[in-house]
C-alpha cells in the first residue's frame, strides 16, 4: 500500500495534487522539486498505476514486488534502482534478521519499496525534512540517507554481535568447560549463522556503494559522490569487522571441539587406569577361583593374608604410576 506521497522543493515538503501524475508533472515544471512516493509491500495491482506513472523497467517492478534480492544496483533508461537489506537485531533472542528495501530514483522523482518493518524511512524522512541543505539535492540525496542509515544500523547490529560472541567466548573456554559440550556446539553453530545472515546483507552492499561514490552514474549529483564514498567507507568497516567475526568464530568452534577431544581423552584415560588397577585383583582372584587340586599355597596358613596384601599392593603401585603420569 501506499503510505507516503510528497513534493519536496528547495528541500521543504509542499502541499501538491493528489494524482500522481499530475504531481509529477508539477515538480518536473517547477525544476527544483521532485515527487516522493513510499509503498509498503505493493500488490501487482497497486504497482501497475506507479509503473505507468513513472516509467519503470519492468525487470526493476518484478524484483520490487518479489523482494527476495541481493544488495545492488542497476541502471535502466528512465531510472535507477537500488536494492538494500535493512538488518533487524533482537535482542531477546540474539537473532539477526534482514528485510528489503527497494529504491527507484528518476528525472524528479523518488519510489521507495519496503518489505517488512525495520526499513528507517520515517527517521529518514525527518531528518532530511530537518536539513533543506542536503534535501535540496533532489531524488540523490534521499538514496544518500537512506544508504547512510542503513550502513550505520550495521554498524550497531555489528557492536551488538561482538558483545554477544565476547560472551559466547567466556562461556566456551570457561574453567568448567563450558557446561554441556553439545549445547556449546549448537549456540556456536547458531551464531555463525546469524553472522552469516548478516554477512548477506553487507557483502554484496560493496560494490552498489562503491559505483555511487564514482562518476558517471546516472540520476545521481556529482556532489554527492563523497558523502558516497563515506558510506562505502563505513561499510567496508562494517565487512571488515563480519569477516572478523566469522574467522574467530571459527576459531572458537575449533577451540571447543579440540577441548572436547582432549576433555574425551582424559576420560579415557581414567577408565583405562581403574580397568587396568581392577585387572589384578580380577586375575589373582580368578587364578585361585579354578580350584586346582595341587596348589600348595592353599595350605598354608598365611596365603590368604599374603595374597590379599599382594593385590593391594599391587593396586596401590598401580595407582601412583598413574597419577604420576597425570592420567588420574
Amino acid at each position: 500500500m501506499i503510505v507516503d506521497c510528497a513534493i519536496y522543493q528547495d528541500g521543504r515538503r509542499t502541499d501538491g495534487p493528489a494524482d500522481f501524475s499530475d504531481a509529477l508533472d508539477e515538480a518536473r515544471k517547477s525544476g527544483d522539486a521532485f515527487l516522493w512516493i513510499g509503498l509498503h509491500e505493493p500488490t501487482e495491482r497497486e504497482f501497475d498505476l506507479v509503473r505507468h506513472e513513472f516509467g519503470l523497467h519492468p525487470l526493476a517492478i518484478e524484483d520490487a514486488l518479489r523482494a527476495h534480492q541481493r544488495p545492488k544496483l542497476e541502471v535502466y533508461d528512465d531510472s535507477l534502482f537500488a536494492v538494500l537489506k535493512p538488518v533487524v537485531y533482537e535482542s531477546s533472542s540474539d537473532t539477526v534478521s534482514t528485510d528489503e528495501l527497494m529504491v527507484f530514483i528518476g528525472d524528479s522523482f523518488v519510489v521507495t519499496v519496503r518489505h517488512g518493518d525495520s526499513a528507517p524511512l520515517a527517521d529518514v524522512g525527518s531528518r532530511l525534512e530537518a536539513d533543506p541543505q542536503i534535501l535540496a539535492h533532489g531524488p540523490t540525496a534521499v538514496l544518500y540517507a537512506i544508504s547512510d542509515a542503513v550502513v550505520d544500523h550495521y554498524i550497531d547490529v555489528a557492536g551488538e554481535l561482538q558483545v554477544d560472541l565476547e560472551e559466547l567466548e567466556t562461556e566456551v573456554f570457561a574453567p568448567s568447560g563450558g557446561g554441556d559440550s553439545s549445547n556449546t556446539a549448537a549456540s556456536i553453530y547458531t551464531f555463525k549463522r546469524q553472522v552469516l545472515e548478516f554477512r548477506r546483507a553487507t557483502g554484496p552492499l560493496t560494490a552498489p556503494m562503491t559505483r555511487l561514490a564514482g562518476a558517471g552514474v546516472p540520476f545521481v549529483h556529482q556532489e554527492a559522490q563523497p558523502f558516497f564514498r563515506d558510506v562505502a567507507d563505513h561499510l567496508t568497516r562494517v565487512n571488515e569487522q563480519v569477516e572478523g567475526l566469522d574467522r574467530l568464530l571459527s576459531d572458537i568452534l575449533s577451540a571447543h571441539l579440540a577441548q572436547m577431544g582432549v576433555r574425551q581423552n582424559d576420560d579415557m584415560r581414567k577408565i583405562s587406569a581403574w580397568a587396568a588397577m581392577a585387572a589384578v585383583p580380577t586375575m589373582v582372584a580368578g587364578i585361585y577361583g579354578m580350584n586346582f587340586d595341587h596348589m600348595p599355597e592353599l595350605h598354608w596358613a598365611w596365603t590368604y593374608p599374603a595374597v590379599i596384601l599382594f593385590m593391594a599392593l599391587a593396586v596401590f603401585g598401580l595407582h601412583r604410576q598413574f597419577k604420576r603420569r597425570g592420567w588420574l
